[in-house]
């Protein structure tokens, strides 16, 4: 009796074995978004109204910067400009 070997033993196939690793495969997917929505259940979410608050102290706070970023540009322009004159 005669035992055949595949000429390629790293191409998959339809065997036991393939559909196994594809359920391994599957089974490792689905255990992982299962720890992402159990990780996201113990996040702590803000309110709304404390998401509003925090909002509008980062862009009253951006806007403060820009503006002396803005400022301190100008200074330094007025004076380069006085200097390179």
């Amino acid at each position: 009796m005669v035992e055949h070997w595949s000429p390629k033993p790293g191409v998959g196939s339809s065997s036991l074995s393939a559909r196994a690793n594809k359920l391994i495969h599957m089974e490792k997917l689905t255990n992982f978004f299962e720890s992402v929505v159990a990780e996201f259940k113990k996040v702590s979410w803000p309110t709304q109204q404390e998401l509003i608050d925090n909002t509008i102290i980062v862009v009253v706070f951006s806007i403060i910067l820009s503006a002396f970023i803005f400022g301190i540009d100008q200074v330094y322009s007025t004076v380069l400009e006085a200097i390179y004159r």
